[in-house]
């Protein structure tokens, strides 16, 4: 099989990161690339959020000349838009002479990763005009709107998707309503709407009401939807840790204890939460209190000096966000060595002032993390960006892209 024919086998796969690796080995060998070969490599890009392979692509394109073919247009807007780098996925969109269905929903998807759901709305209402959205279109704009509060504007969307678009709502689109309500505090209101379904609610319509419940504290409501998840996906051990989690934000141990014990008699082994950033092309990743990397030393060091400074601006640590019953100061040691926090300190000893400190994470940025970030992107005079689970945060100034919303 040919490289390229491999490479887009292995993409269509969703191994991205195999791809990429024969991606590179065909460029070794000399084999000149194509648009459907660039394309493929962009896609892979994007799923792996490698930003600066992603760029490096994007000049091969160029020099390639294939840079204005569509496929590869509409393959920078997504690249760039998963990468979190939303002006050059505009620059990308608004350089193309011709767009796609594809193009629309990519620009839209990147809109929504960032919570830019104003900016959405309108690329949304100026797409209609030109093309009928599709089935993504739609899911692209409800995350926009639930991940903003656009409560108004999310529910309009919807109610219209089959009168005015002549789409059937699917399980994606009630899961964003769901997910819609939730965000914005209300949370009975969609556990109504998940009663009202015309189709039975799925992993994710139940995942959204049980992480809206984690936030705004309805531990009640939200046993009822890890008791339908439980149902649903009995080996996720996500759903039984974000259970845990909320009975251990309201301060109920003995439930929270009882959730993990139960998780231990039946074989269920909880996902490690991890923090990574790449330096130089190497990409380290760090776990809550790791101490194994070899530069441990001068990242505690960091860690200790940017205690002082956030205490000294008004930092207050949030220690319900401790998910183990301990003592006080000891919970406030707990929540200052979160992996995040980790990956941060060491970008800071490793890459230059005046370039983004760039970290991905594998699950939710908690909420003093995310308090911690915005005071730290004022005292280091740096851009901080963040990609959890759900969507991009950039902090600048003690301030965060999503407005504390998300």
């Amino acid at each position: 099989m040919s490289p390229l024919l491999m490479a887009s086998s292995i993409f269509m796969n969703d191994e991205e990161e195999e791809a990429c690796l024969v991606f590179l080995q065909a460029r070794k060998e000399g084999i000149e690339p194509t648009d459907f070969m660039v394309s493929s490599a962009l896609r892979a890009c994007a799923g792996l959020a490698g930003l600066e392979l992603g760029r490096a692509v994007h000049a091969l394109a160029i020099k390639a000349c294939v840079e204005g073919n569509i496929f590869v247009s509409s393959s920078l807007v997504d690249m760039y838009g998963k990468c979190g780098s939303l002006e050059d996925s505009e620059l990308a969109f608004g350089e193309m002479p011709q767009r796609n269905l594809v193009t629309w929903n990519s620009m839209i998807g990147g809109y929504a990763h960032q919570g830019h759901a104003d900016k959405a709305v309108d690329l949304f209402k100026d797409m209609t005009r030109e093309v009928a959205p599709n089935y993504v279109t739609l899911v692209c704009i409800l995350a926009a709107c639930s991940r903003s509060g656009y409560v108004k504007e999310g529910k309009e969307i919807f109610e219209s998707m089959k009168g005015k678009y002549g789409i059937q709502p699917g399980p994606e689109h009630y899961a964003c309503v769901v997910d819609l309500f939730g965000r914005a505090g209300m949370v009975e209101e969609a556990f109504e709407f998940i009663k009202k379904m015309p189709i039975r609610p799925t992993v994710s319509v139940w995942g959204a009401l049980l992480g809206a419940c984690r936030i705004y504290g309805k531990p009640e409501l939200g046993k009822i939807a890890a008791d339908n998840l439980f149902e649903l996906d009995p080996q996720d051990s996500g759903n039984h840790v974000l259970l845990s989690n909320m009975y251990a934000s309201a301060g109920r141990w003995e439930e929270a204890n009882l959730v993990r014990k139960e998780m231990k008699d039946v074989g269920i082994k909880k996902g490690a939460g991890c923090s990574w950033v790449t330096v130089k092309n190497k990409v380290h990743v760090f776990q809550a209190k790791d101490s194994s990397h070899e530069r441990n030393s001068d990242i505690q060091a960091m860690l200790a000096k940017l205690r002082r400074e956030m205490k000294a601006a008004g930092y207050i640590p949030d220690t319900k966000y401790s998910l183990y019953d301990l003592e006080e100061e000891e919970k406030e040691t707990e929540v200052s060595h979160h992996s995040e926090k980790i990956a941060l300190a060491f970008g800071l000893i490793t890459i230059p002032h005046g370039i983004p400190i760039r970290i991905t994470k594998n699950l939710r940025v908690c909420g003093d993390c995310h308090t911690a970030i915005k005071f730290i992107s004022r005292i280091v005079d740096r851009e901080i960006i963040v990609r959890d689970n759900n969507r991009f945060h950039r902090f600048s100034d003690n301030q965060c892209s999503c407005r504390d919303y998300w």
